[in-house]
């Protein structure tokens, strides 16, 4: 097939979207616990997991761009251009995961930190095989302007899911409190589990994704990219991207909201643990009211975005997520009263999740209207690098935060050999999400505000590329 549909089925866009279900499975667990896990219960200092966690995050970040332009210009009958990396993504995702989750508590310092450095990198490049040509697949999809919105949305609720699971499903499924371990999430054994169970989840979605996608998988290359590098012509892709304004703005908009996820998810896990005092079960519950938040945003956003373009709802959904997170800065400087009644954050949570979905589910969208803008000055589309280059920006910001947030770790004499902090600390803990996201949030609307494409603006772009492939 050479050639995209402006519909397709829901079907169809179920199983895309579940192949996004077991990539944010593996995601979260990384972003959610890694830090937690290697400060808390393998007694790695904050800076150096910080280090090598902006190690491996950098490394990710620099093959995707690369991994983009290698599925752009794939040319495999059989596989198509990006369906074959689904597969060897996906086992790799699988066997990596199991091994960073199965680190053994009584080695040596030095050991866990080299085996952490080494799996980290294995299951980061892994996903970058799976995740680039994954997401470029999505844009293909459709030329539709809302269709393309549509199956974001599915792809975004898979994602949801994905993130949900671990931190509710998951606390209460392998963190549970035992004589030994009161407190779950310090169970060295919880975390070989999940890394098991979340690796053959890996393994069937990435299948379902696969099968379901297959009969529209793209046959024909870019080959006006490929002449254009074999004549030097072209530069670096990442760099090329960036030309086109409309994707940066897009670009650097998503790579600030971006922060604040990042945040969540290095130091969610002590800010819920140390600031709030909350137990696993109480965090699950928590974090379930800011996934319901995020999931029962969805068609609410998504129909918005039909009646009223996708820049205005992206700037309602920055807003929503900023007051919320403001609200949550004043739980934290109040934090004696919300310990005892830890009900008060599920409000807070929930209207954060109700702003973060849209923010999850626009930009993708948006960038593949950037490609159609893309299409009309330069002739040619490339979904591989552009997807890449978004991803590599947001994740060299993940790993600087996460390097920061590392260094911070220390700065606020963060202790992992205390089942509780001192006052300073925890409230320092719930200071640095605070602060961090808002900031981030304010300047992704400013990057945001400057997006002008429009329903109407592509549908001219569209009319124009149809006439001109009519004259060729």
């Amino acid at each position: 097939m050479t050639t995209r549909n402006n519909k397709i089925s829901n079907l169809t866009k179920m199983g895309y979207g579940a192949g996004n279900l077991g990539f944010g499975i593996v995601f979260q667990c990384l972003a959610a616990y890694l830090l937690f896990y290697s400060t808390a219960v393998l007694g790695i200092r904050g800076r150096h997991i910080g280090t090598i966690m902006a190690i491996g995050i950098f490394w990710d970040a620099v093959t995707d761009p690369l991994m983009g332009y290698i599925s752009d210009i794939t040319h495999f009958k059989k596989w198509g251009r990006r369906h074959l990396y689904l597969i060897i993504g996906t086992v790799s995702i699988a066997i990596f995961n199991t091994l960073l989750w199965n680190i053994n508590p009584g080695f040596s310092i030095p050991v866990k930190m080299t085996f952490i450095l080494v799996f980290f990198l294995l299951l980061k490049t892994a996903l970058t095989v799976y995740g680039t040509p994954y997401t470029a697949l999505g844009a293909e999809l459709s030329d539709d302007y809302d269709e393309r919105t549509s199956i974001q949305s599915y792809k975004t609720l898979a994602f949801l899911l994905g993130l949900a699971l671990p931190m509710v499903v998951g606390l209460l499924l392998f963190f549970k409190a035992t004589p030994e371990y009161p407190t779950g999430q310090l169970n060295p054994r919880g975390y070989s589990m999940m890394g098991i169970a979340t690796s053959l989840f890996m393994v069937t979605t990435g299948l379902i994704c696969f099968f379901s996608t297959y009969s529209l998988r793209l046959n024909k290359s870019a080959e006006s990219l490929i002449k254009r590098r074999s004549e030097g012509k072209q530069k670096y892709a990442f760099l090329e991207a960036l030309e086109n304004k409309y994707f940066l703005y897009v670009f650097m908009g998503y790579l600030f909201i971006n922060v604040s996820s990042a945040l969540i998810g290095s130091i969610g896990l002590h800010v819920f643990t140390y600031t709030f005092d909350l137990n696993s079960n109480q965090i699950a519950l928590v974090m379930g009211f800011f996934f319901v938040g995020s999931i029962v945003s969805l068609p609410y956003w998504l129909d918005r975005s039909k009646k009223h373009d996708k820049r205005p709802i992206m700037m309602a959904c920055i807003k929503i997520s900023a007051m919320a997170s403001f609200v949550f800065l004043v739980a934290v400087f109040t934090r004696i009263v919300v310990i005892r009644l830890h009900f008060l954050l599920w409000p807070i949570v929930f209207v954060l999740g109700f702003g973060s979905g849209g923010l999850f589910m626009l930009p993708p969208s948006m960038i593949a209207d950037t490609i159609d803008y893309e299409e009309q000055e330069k002739g040619y589309r490339s979904e591989g690098i552009y997807f890449g280059a978004l991803t590599f920006g947001y994740k060299i910001i993940q790993s600087l935060v996460l390097f920061v947030v590392g260094v911070l770790l220390d700065l606020i004499r963060f202790d992992s050999g205390l089942s509780s902090q001192t006052t300073y600390t925890s409230i320092m803990l719930g200071v640095i999400l605070c602060i961090g996201s808002l900031v981030a949030f304010f300047a992704g609307y400013m990057f945001f505000n400057k997006y002008t494409l429009t329903k109407d603006i592509i549908g001219n772009i569209q009319k124009n590329l149809t006439e001109r492939k009519a004259t060729e």
